[in-house]
């Protein structure tokens, strides 16, 4: 006889089998279009998958178990056979860019809340002078990037449930910043539940389980399940460039790094700056129990962050930057169903409903978030390149309303870097310009290199200067 249970039947049957019934309470409640919604939400949770979670939360697991050891980068060149070498590595990158052989990854699933900003942190106005937003910043990298190797490079874009619609919306407004439409790929990244500190799911309203997005290590699932890592395929993107939207300083597909990753036909590649202080609250790039990775901060004891080595150098001091090179073969590896990424856990705030079904925002954390992190495929790669950069050149993240890593900094930070190209070319400038707005273009120059050969005789800096 054929089984009579409908879908409603066969989820809350599921769902009492983990002792996750309550999902259901307000079942009764719910218009015919909310219940649909609400059992095709729960026809995706893995409840196999939660419990397990929630078992290591229970077992209490602590860094204790892990060994560190740092790693050696490959440094800043300052000796002439390594500025020798750079030049050489950036001649196998730029050869790979003008056979259209490189894609470009940004990750960009979040929102401005904690910029004070209301829309994605993308569309966040940083320009110094021009008050152009990160993704302009960055399309007209990418954009200079085309023109200089006369190639083309597509770029797939992570968005996230809440900010996608606006997200494409601001490329359609502004025309994809003179980029091809077709070369612009949106895919959205996964979401997952969250557990409250008795294991139980966290409904924020009745008709809705709580999720939130999976991490930048859900990349590679949202890769494959897009359809972007067949559009690679099918494009001949051997190797794609990584990086996160809220670096202004980053270089996008800078040719020395793709250079290194290729000559030394690496799987994944890491960018690493010198930290600022030792309780700069960056994870370091190292081996953990022997494997390379990310070392998380909150890992580290205060012994781990303060350790010299023999020259009195901090010994944990290659800070990450979240910038990589990912040979395409290696994502398709990750996205094979025999590596799955570790799940990180975050004890958080995390709105939930009452009694009477109305949205509560907490005051204290009360629940488990569950992400995954893409720096911890390093632990897969048979050959990784970890590379020094100055952190004045290509690191200056927008992550706090105000302070360290806020929008002021980052435009200090532009405008500070804008400054040594035009004393490079025999500008007077103080030796102060934190006062100063100051702002090139990538479409005038992508580089230091390229603005000395464009400008011509001696202008006089105003206040606010601006090159494009």
């Amino acid at each position: 006889m054929k089984d009579a249970r409908t879908p409603y039947d066969e989820l809350l049957a599921s769902a009492r089998e983990r002792e996750q019934e309550h999902i259901f309470a307000y079942w009764d409640r719910l218009s015919e279009q909310q219940k649909d919604a609400l059992l095709q939400q729960i026809q995706q949770i893995d409840f196999d998958l939660l419990h397990e979670l929630y078992q290591t939360i229970a077992a209490n697991k602590k860094a204790a178990d892990l060994t560190f050891e740092p790693v050696q980068p490959i440094p800043l060149p300052r000796a002439e056979a390594q500025k020798q070498e750079a030049q050489e590595m950036a001649a196998v990158g730029e050869q790979i860019l003008r056979e259209g052989k490189i894609g470009a990854i940004l990750v960009a699933g979040g929102q401005g809340t904690r910029l004070g900003f209301d829309g994605p942190k993308g569309i966040f106005p940083i320009g110094p002078v021009s008050q152009k937003s990160l993704f302009q910043l960055h399309a007209e990298k990418l954009l200079a990037i085309r023109r200089r190797y006369e190639t083309r490079v597509p770029w797939y874009i992570m968005t996230s449930e809440s900010n996608h619609a606006a997200t494409v919306n601001f490329f359609e407004d502004h025309h994809y910043f003179s980029l091809p439409k077709e070369d612009v790929f949106f895919f959205v990244q996964g979401m997952m539940p969250a557990l409250n500190e008795q294991g139980k799911l966290i409904m924020d309203r009745p008709d809705h389980v709580f999720m939130s997005p999976d991490g930048h290590g859900g990349i590679f699932a949202a890769l494959k399940n897009s359809g972007a890592l067949e559009d690679m395929r099918n494009r001949g993107i051997e190797y794609l460039f990584y990086f996160q939207v809220d670096n202004v300083l980053v270089k996008i597909c800078d040719p020395v790094f793709l250079g290194y990753h290729i000559h030394q036909q690496a799987d994944m590649s890491a960018k690493v700056v010198s930290k600022r202080d030792p309780f700069e609250k960056v994870g370091v790039v190292g081996r953990i129990n022997g494997k390379l990775g990310v070392i998380e901060y909150s890992d580290m004891s205060d012994d781990d962050k303060l350790a010299r080595d023999e020259h009195g150098n901090l010994l944990y001091n290659a800070g990450s930057i979240a910038i990589h090179v990912l040979s395409r073969n290696f994502i398709e590896k990750i996205c094979g169903n025999d590596i799955n990424l570790p799940w990180h856990i975050a004890h958080k705030k995390v709105p939930y409903i009452d009694a009477q079904g109305q949205t509560i925002q907490p005051a204290r954390p009360n629940g488990y978030k569950f992400e995954r992190f893409i720096f911890d495929a390093l632990n897969y790669a048979e050959r990784a390149v970890v590379l020094e950069v100055d952190r004045a050149e290509e690191f200056s993240p927008v992550k706090n309303a105000d302070g360290d890593d806020s929008p002021a900094t980052a435009r200090r930070d532009m405008t500070r870097l804008f400054a040594s190209w035009l004393r490079a070319a025999d500008f007077p400038l103080p030796e102060n310009v934190d006062g100063m707005r100051l702002e090139i273009s990538p479409l005038f120059a992508l580089d230091r290199d390229e603005f000395l050969n464009k400008i011509e005789g001696k202008l006089r800096i105003p206040t606010a200067f601006y090159l494009e």
